[in-house]
């Protein structure tokens, strides 16, 4: 039986009379990659950061391999050391470069010496095909170069569960592709990920699962292929549609 990593039990969060995440169910398994879709405004970013506890909820229950996360006497930090986010703004600190900002977390957080995290950050580098890189400071990288060391930071510490935030949403096509080869080597090697995005392509390629939000709740969930190719309820379907229009689909 596949391990649990991640369970999101009748989740509500609302901003005063603004209803934003209404009863969410969901759970992730090991080595499991989930992809929220929707528009703007649906709940995805909003279910992202209460994963990772940078909002509060009204209402439920998180479970991060098997530990209830949401319950008081919880430390917020030592559960965010586990779980790794990307979100929309790469958030490298410009005064580190790029060794720098990658071996940050596991020397001050894991206690990883200097010596061993930045042979390890340097072996992941080099993987990625971003050696060359390592004493260069963000502002002289590309977009994509960028957001793929921000994902490396986030996976160098080995979290337990990866979330992705509309990673490419601020870069252009051909940067696109950086970032989403990178996210595919990681479900190869079994990373366990929640991704929202609004690449489709990408979803059908890389989901086990994908889970449609409209309005803060879950109203369709299903393979890639049934979610893009056999709606059921009339929200995707004017999704999609939307999409279609918009030249995204």
């Amino acid at each position: 039986m596949t391990k649990s990593m991640l369970e999101v039990k009748n989740l509500r969060k609302s901003y005063g009379p603004d209803l934003v995440l209404h009863d969410i169910s969901v759970a992730l398994a090991e080595h499991e990659v989930k992809v929220l879709v929707g528009a703007s405004g649906s709940g995805k970013s909003t279910l992202l950061r209460a994963i990772n506890l940078l909002e509060g909820i009204d209402d439920g229950q998180i479970l991060l391999d098997g530990q209830d996360i949401t319950a008081v006497k919880v430390n917020p930090d030592e559960i965010r050391s586990q779980i790794g986010s990307v979100f929309q703004s790469f958030n490298l600190f410009p005064h580190l470069n790029v060794l720098q900002n990658i071996t940050l977390a596991p020397r001050k957080v894991h206690g990883v010496s200097k010596e061993e995290s930045e042979a390890n950050a340097m072996q992941m580098l080099e993987r990625f095909g971003l050696a060359d890189k390592a004493k260069q400071y963000p502002d002289l990288l590309s977009g994509g170069q960028q957001q793929r060391v921000a994902i490396l930071r986030a996976v160098i510490t080995k979290p337990k569960v990866l979330l992705l935030d509309e990673v490419t949403s601020a870069l252009d096509p051909i940067l696109i592709a950086e970032v989403l080869a990178l996210i595919s080597e990681l479900k190869a090697e079994g990373m366990t990920m929640m991704i929202a995005t609004h690449e489709m392509g990408f979803a059908k390629r890389v989901a086990d699962q994908v889970l449609f939000l409209h309005r803060g709740q879950i109203v369709e969930a299903g393979s890639a292929k049934e979610i893009l190719e056999d709606p059921k309820t009339m929200e995707l379907q004017n999704f999609l549609s939307a999409l279609r229009e918009a030249g995204r689909l």
